[in-house]
């Protein structure tokens, strides 16, 4: 993992890499990304980034008292965007938000805020970024790539 001080500009543009690094073919189940990091680094706001390069029109909140968000796209590979806010998750949860349905579908991107809450081995496999707060305007990031 290799860390990196960026603006809220830059990680915006960051938001745009990703993006272009997505899986180009149709994989057998959906493609996940973790965000971890304390409140307040910007995992939502990096998830509405993402959402917008994805061509999602409806306004992305947070979905920490809903927990699942989907969002209809299109996008050559994916049709779907799920955000799913872990923070108040453990392990045992996952099943009664549909993480299972959820992964098994290959048209789904997973964005999950706090990966870590769904337990050691459901975290193992997600590759993750993390966030940290630098300043008001500049961020820590982690790239798992």
């Amino acid at each position: 993992m290799r860390f990196m001080e960026m603006t809220l500009t830059e990680l915006n543009d960051f938001a745009k890499r990703v993006v272009l690094e997505l899986p180009k073919s149709k994989g057998t189940t959906a493609h996940v990304i973790g965000l971890s990091g304390p409140l307040g680094a910007g995992k939502t706001t990096f998830v509405q980034m993402v959402a917008k390069e994805l061509g999602v029109t409806a306004t992305v909140p947070s979905p920490t008292f809903t927990l699942v968000r989907p969002y209809e796209m299109t996008h050559p590979i994916f049709k779907r965007l799920i955000h799913i806010d872990a923070y108040r998750l453990t392990d045992a949860d996952a099943r009664g938000i549909g993480w299972e349905e959820y992964t098994r579908n290959p048209d789904n991107l997973i964005i999950v805020e706090w990966p870590e809450n769904l337990g050691e081995k459901t975290a193992h496999n997600i590759p993750t970024i993390r966030l940290g707060v630098i300043s008001e305007n500049t961020r820590s990031v982690a790239h798992y790539a």
